[in-house]
């Protein structure tokens, strides 16, 4: 059986989460969680990255810091995961979706203006497979509306637009390292802060509300609660994992770049026929190989290949379900303007494997099914 992820190992995982047993200290910000936030700051260059329980609390620490409230509007894709929206119609916010591009299924920058609104607060890219959004576009439009752009990077780590890495764009990113993702801590993720101003209260929220981190540096003789705020930290059994995996990120990178190539390779002439669409890469984009998928010609071929692959024992599988046409979408949020693309598309996307340690032999396997599925 092929399946279509499996949890990255690097090899020292073990080794590390030993290490923080003996440490004696396994709660959050510990050593290995210093060491991962530093990793990630200076790969980014964000003026501050704090790990966090996972992707949908650091896009809900985003939410706090710029203090969406009740009735704020906030612009997204609804070809997206549930926690895009969930940070924000939590603080009581509605979610207002726009369209998607049919190219990269990321949001369409050309239908971002017309969805603003006076009570329009932040803009939210989701740089779907680790392919940027046109983020000038949409950093343009926010500054001139004085908007947040908060970034769903969940899929983005280690990805770029223009040379600069995928979360540090707008005013905050957001990382996932879920199992799922090209680095993992099982469950986690990262909140990366762009201006220096807003670290301070990040790191307050993030401490159940307190200055303890200040505290800890030895910058207060006490701490004590200062804001409403929450427990986002992961424990230092999670971050030890990570490190392993950071530690060996650009073997991982190349590794899953090389099946994604192959991948590609092998595919194209069935694309060149016209049998199937593959990904898009726009100019100025650099992927992370977080995912590999095809577009079918519409639902039904989707769901007829899906089920030939899992007879050859290959695990394919579709993705999201767009977020507004789900019972909580339709309360919680509103489409904006024609869903031209957004469910079409999102109908005729085929995910084939792809993880670290895929071999060259099994990518092979996957595409001489699909060869045989067009054949018949």
């Amino acid at each position: 059986m092929i399946n279509f992820n499996v949890p990255p190992v690097a090899g020292k995982e073990l080794i590390y989460l030993e290490e923080a047993i003996r440490s004696k200290k396994i709660c959050g910000d510990g050593a290995f969680t210093k060491r991962c936030s530093k990793w990630l700051e200076e790969q980014t260059g964000s003026e501050r990255v704090l790990l966090t329980t996972s992707c949908t609390h650091a896009t809900e620490l985003a939410a706090i810091l710029a203090d969406i409230k009740p009735g704020d509007e906030v612009i997204m894709p609804s070809y997206t995961f549930v926690s895009t929206a969930d940070a924000f119609v939590l603080r009581g916010a509605k979610a207002v979706f726009v369209d998607i591009r049919p190219d990269t299924m990321n949001i369409d920058e050309t239908l971002i203006e017309d969805a603003i609104t006076e009570k329009t607060r932040a803009i939210v890219p989701v740089h779907y497979a680790g392919v940027s959004c046109e983020m000038d576009t949409i950093c343009d439009i926010a500054k001139r509306h004085n908007l947040y752009v908060i970034e769903d990077a969940a899929q983005g780590v280690m990805a770029t637009y223009k040379g600069r890495p995928l979360g540090t764009i707008g005013d905050y990113g957001c990382y996932s390292f879920h199992e799922t993702k090209n680095l993992s801590m099982g469950e986690g993720g990262a909140l990366l802060i762009k201006d220096k101003e807003n670290v301070l209260r990040a790191e307050i929220v993030r401490e159940k509300g307190t200055n303890r981190s200040q505290f800890f540096r030895g910058e207060i003789d006490k701490y004590t609660w200062m804001d409403a705020g929450s427990s986002y930290l992961p424990s230092e059994l999670n971050a030890a994992y990570l490190w392993a995996q950071l530690e060996d990120a650009q073997k991982i990178y190349d590794d899953r770049m090389r099946s994604w190539n192959l991948y590609y390779e092998q595919l194209k002439p069935l694309a060149d026929e016209g049998r199937i669409e593959l990904p898009v890469i726009p100019e100025g984009c650099v992927h992370n190989a977080h995912m590999f998928y095809i577009k079918t010609k519409d639902l039904e071929e989707r769901s007829d290949l899906i089920f030939f692959l899992k007879g050859k024992q290959i695990n394919g599988v579709f993705h999201y379900i767009p977020l507004h046409s789900s019972p909580a979408g339709k309360r919680l949020g509103v489409f904006h303007g024609e869903d031209k693309y957004t469910t079409k598309e999102s109908e005729r996307i085929l995910r084939l494997p792809l993880y670290y340690g895929l071999n060259e032999d099994q990518v092979k396997m996957v595409t001489d099914s699909i060869y045989e599925y067009f054949k018949l």
